[in-house]
């Protein structure tokens, strides 16, 4: 059986990941029901679950358990690489489908359009905190 806080995580980010389409819609992106199947966006349900998670052995364990230290120091490793590698990552996708676009018209090809939401903005990091301090609060 899944223990309290495991079961607070996951619930933790399938939030975080319904919210998406509503927030593209609020932001004005439109709004399309599949990208709470996405990686990337508003909130950061990477960072919702590291958050809940921590908050919630935090809650159990204590904040001076290995347990806790474990879970702080690979979560916010969890949201650097979303913050940074996978944002990198996305920016060359938006880069590489311009250039596919344009190449397209001369050179008569085709190629599948690479997915650019892939990372996340500081912005979309201290949404998906929000989410998880929310959820932790109400589960603990």
């Amino acid at each position: 059986m899944v223990h309290e806080v495991g079961l607070a995580a996951l619930v933790s980010g399938v939030i975080a990941q319904v919210l998406k389409p509503f927030m593209d819609l609020l932001m004005k992106k439109g709004f399309n029901l599949f990208r709470m199947l996405d990686s990337g966006g508003m909130p950061s349900s990477h960072t919702s679950v590291v958050t809940t998670l921590s908050v919630g052995i935090a809650v159990y364990e204590g904040v001076s358990s290995p347990l806790f230290a474990i879970s702080l120091v690979m979560g916010l490793y969890f949201i650097f690489e979303a913050t940074g590698l996978r944002q990198e990552v996305g920016n060359q996708a938006r880069v590489l489908n311009e250039i596919v676009d344009r190449a397209r018209d001369t050179h008569h090809f085709t190629a599948e359009e690479l997915q650019e939401l892939i990372g996340h903005t500081w912005v979309e990091v201290l949404g998906g905190f929000a989410v998880g301090l929310l959820v932790s609060y109400l589960f603990f």
